[in-house]
């Protein structure tokens, strides 16, 4: 009887640790992708400084975004100077 009862309750709690186990979720939770680069609005929007920089004009915001990088790492921003650094 002893045993019965001793393994009745190891299968109960083997039974409840499996429902613990498969009932846990593992949710991850992950910041939504803000990256400019992968945005359809940033691509097709006129740049913010549009109006105050006649260099702006006619470019998107991703547009901008990369003039903007290319003047920080002093990256020529016309053919005219790329070939001049290229002789």
């Amino acid at each position: 009887m002893k045993k019965f009862i001793a393994s009745g309750a190891a299968l109960g709690a083997g039974l409840i640790l499996l429902k613990a186990y498969n009932g846990k979720k593992r949710n991850v939770w992950v910041y939504e992708d803000s990256d400019m680069h992968n945005s359809y609005e940033i691509d097709h929007e006129e740049s913010v400084d549009a109006p105050y920089d006649h260099a702006e004009e006619g470019l998107t915001q991703l547009d901008s975004a990369y003039r903007s990088e290319w003047q920080a790492n002093a990256f020529p921003q016309t053919k005219k100077q790329l070939e001049d650094l290229e002789s």
